[in-house]
């Protein structure tokens, strides 16, 4: 998770010490990000990322190859909520919903500006609503930049890692 802003790898010490200071922060803004995505409020997810804040939906194999080439790559909140102004007013999907699962919830440490180096994992379970049908949609990794400075915690970037090549069908929803 070390970008070229930070100087040094945490010891194990540290990073406990940063996690334990901010585990119950950071595990309720994702599990916020989740339930709003889950509870179709689609919407509230640009909320929680600062104005500059960057989401992207990425595979694990263009990820670990360090390829740009993303599902859903929003360079800003006011993208993101036109992403999904689009989902609801311009694109035409199967009525579907989604259940994170979140794990593994670990602070890594802090970059030069002092924002979190948050990382877990994630599985999602989507259900088309006229077939009743329940799969496995994604599952992978979340490497996430999060400020606690503010009055509330912000995404100040979201990298969503899937771990196959591809997704079954169109993301339309953001994961």
């Amino acid at each position: 998770m070390q970008d070229a802003n930070s100087s040094t790898t945490p010891s194990f010490q540290e990073r406990l010490t940063l996690h334990r200071e901010h585990a119950d922060t950071v595990s309720y803004l994702l599990a916020e990000w989740a339930h709003a995505i889950d509870q179709n409020r689609v919407e509230e997810i640009a909320t929680l990322m600062l104005p500059t804040g960057r989401y992207t939906v990425t595979s694990r194999f263009n990820h670990d190859r360090g390829l740009p080439m993303a599902i859903i790559d929003a360079h800003s909140a006011a993208q993101l909520r036109d992403r999904i102004k689009s989902m609801r007013l311009a694109n035409i999907y199967q009525p579907q919903n989604y259940r994170h699962v979140l794990s593994a919830i670990q602070v890594m440490g802090q970059d030069a500006s002092g924002l979190l180096e948050v990382r877990s994992s994630f599985a999602v379970v989507r259900t088309l609503e006229l077939m009743g049908d329940s799969l496995l949609f994604a599952s992978g990794e979340c490497h996430d930049l999060i400020d606690v400075g503010g009055d509330a915690p912000r995404f100040a970037q979201r990298r969503m890692i899937f771990d196959s090549r591809a997704v079954e069908t169109l993301m339309v929803i953001p994961i």
